[in-house]
Order: C-alpha cells, then structure tokens, then sequence
C-alpha cells in the first residue's frame, strides 16, 4: 500500500467510526466509543455493515423481491465475495429520508476495504457475523410478505420468535464474546463455550426487549412477532391486537414474555459481571444496554396496554443520562450493579 493510499485508508477508517457511525447510532456510538482501543474497528465496521443492510430491508419502496435481491448481494459482498454493491446503494438511496442513512449505503465499499484489512481473526469474526444477521433480515422479510395492517403476518411459535431473536441479536453476543477472548488477555480464564452460550442470551435480552418496544409499530407494518399460537391461548387472532378493544387481553402474554426476556437479563448480569473491574470499558460496554434495556422494561410492565400504544414505548433521554452518570460509581462494584438491576426488577414484578 503506497502512502496516499494509507492515508485514504486512514481518513476513511476516521470518518467511518466517527461521524457517520455517530450519525447512524447515537446509542450504540456510546458503547463503542468506551470499548477498549483494540475492539473498536471490527465491533464498529460490523455494526455499520449490519445497519446498512438493515436500512436496505426496511427500505420499502422498493419492492420486496429486489430488497431480497440486494440482502443476498449484502451478504455475499460480506462474506468477501468479488461482488459490485453499488447498484444496491443506486437502487436504494433515493428512498431514504434521513441523510445519515443516504450517507452509509453509499460507504459500503470504504467498511468492505476497512474489513479487508483486518487481522485473519477479526476479519473472519466479522464476516461470520454478518452473514448470521443478514440471513435474519432475510428470513423477516420473507416470513412477513406484507408492509400494513391490512397483510397482518404473524410468528407461529415461541421457538420461532427464539429463532429469530438469535440471527439478529443473539449472534452477536456470540461475535462479541469471540472478540474480547482473542484481544483482552485478562479474559483468559474465560470459558468460551459457556460465555459464548451467555452472550447469546445477552443479545437475545436486549432483542425480545426491542420486540415488545415495537410491538404496536410493526403490527402497523404487517408484522406480529407475538406468536399465533401464545395468542390461541388468550382467545387472540393476530387481526384482534389492531382492535383497541381486545388489546388489553394480550397482557397476560406481553408479561410472560417480559418474563422470558427477563431470563435472558439475569445470564446477561453474570456475563456482565463475570467481566474483570480493571475490565472497566468492556463492563460499562455491557451494563449500559442492560440498565437501558430494564429500565425500557420496566415502563413496558408499567404501561397499561403496551400493544395499543401510539410510539414506542422508551426511556427518556434524562432517564439513560441518569443511567449513565450512575454507572461511574456502580460499575466497580458487582453487588452495587446487582442491586440497581433487583430494584428494576422489582418494578417489572410490579
């Protein structure tokens, strides 16, 4: 590599990782600007590479057959195949309303080349990754043919929804936890399959929390992610959870599933704090999503009929400020995070 080709590569890498992953995730921007040094490049240009296939898949202007067509050209291009993506940013690009995501589909091919250059471990990582949560945008555009109420699809099985909370959160905690083995010397005593078991259920914590966030939006948008047959249960069909009058009775349902995605939090707290304190960027990393992800909970348990609400159910800005400023004291002791996490669930148990 000639010198203004490094200095290319080094702009690129700069502006990639900075503003336009600013631009593109102000929450997870947090995260990764407090990992340690070593983590950033691989953890980023995955996220970036993810979320542009993501902008892709809920680019709905574009037919549901050619946004297929440019995941699988997505996926192939990840996985490190000779393949041309820019007819997919072409395609694509005039759709978008928000300059930031117009911005990262036409950089696809600067993470592409940034990937490239990664250690043979990393780069593998990475790769692997992709082409897990690629395969789940696939897999959801596909099992959800329609964009409106009006083509309302549902998941059948709570396996199903498990399923699915693996391609796109799950195997990241995976990706992740292979990650910090490989660069964080002090992880050595780590067991790799049972962490990687563990971050397999931090992501999915975080994605059944995401589910039930959106629950109302996507019913708007075709998509059920409560399961038929959960729904069977409570004398539900999918098309009654757009009627105002029968929401109220898929509560008992959104609180079992608040208890599973609960069951998720607890194994995500001992990955969490099985992280050594000198650990400390890599713990704030992990206790931040979780805080956020109980605290967003814990106002879904609160809200009297979270399947009817008008917008998402979230925290307030002050609130994850609040979670952030308290983390610099909680986050060197495990049993001052464990009792910030008991006092969430208590709200969640009501």
């Amino acid at each position: 590599m000639n010198r203004s080709t490094a200095s290319r590569a080094i702009d690129s890498r700069g502006d990639l990782l900075g503003s336009v992953l600013q631009r593109v995730s102000r929450s997870f921007y947090l995260s990764l600007r407090i990992l340690p040094r070593d983590l950033r490049e691989p953890v980023g240009l995955a996220y970036l590479l993810a979320r542009a296939a993501d902008t892709v898949a809920d680019t709905r202007l574009v037919p549901r057959a050619e946004r297929l067509h440019h995941l699988e050209t997505f996926r192939r291009a990840y996985a490190g195949d000779a393949v041309a993506v820019s007819a997919v940013a072409e395609a694509c690009v005039p759709h978008q309303a928000h300059d930031a995501e117009r911005i990262l589909l036409t950089r696809v091919e600067d993470a592409l080349e940034l990937v490239a250059t990664l250690p043979p471990h990393d780069r593998a990582e990475v790769r692997a990754v992709l082409d897990t949560i690629t395969s789940g945008m696939s897999f959801d555009l596909t099992r959800f043919p329609g964009e409106t109420a009006a083509e309302l699809t549902a998941l059948d099985t709570l396996g199903e929804l498990d399923h699915y909370t693996y391609l796109v959160a799950g195997c990241v905690g995976e990706f992740w936890t292979a990650l910090h083995l490989a660069h964080r010397p002090r992880l050595a005593h780590w067991d790799p399959i049972a962490m990687r078991a563990r971050g397999v259920r931090f992501g999915k914590a975080l994605q059944m929390t995401n589910v039930l966030r959106d629950v109302a939006t996507d019913l708007r948008h075709g998509r059920c992610y409560l399961p038929a047959q959960e729904l069977e249960h409570h004398g539900l069909l999918p098309e009654d959870l757009l009627d105002p009058a029968k929401t109220k009775r898929a509560r008992p349902l959104v609180a079992r599933l608040i208890g599973l995605a609960l069951e998720h939090y607890e194994v995500a707290w001992s990955y969490t704090l099985a992280i050594p304190r000198r650990e400390v960027r890599t713990r704030w990393s992990c206790a931040w999503p979780l805080m956020i992800g109980l605290g967003t909970l814990a106002r879904l348990a609160e809200h009297p009929d979270p399947v009817a609400a008008v917008s998402p159910i979230k925290l307030t800005r002050a609130a994850v400020y609040g979670i952030l400023g308290r983390s610099t004291i909680t986050i060197w002791s495990n049993g001052a995070l464990r009792r910030d996490a008991a006092r969430l669930r208590r709200r969640i148990a009501g």
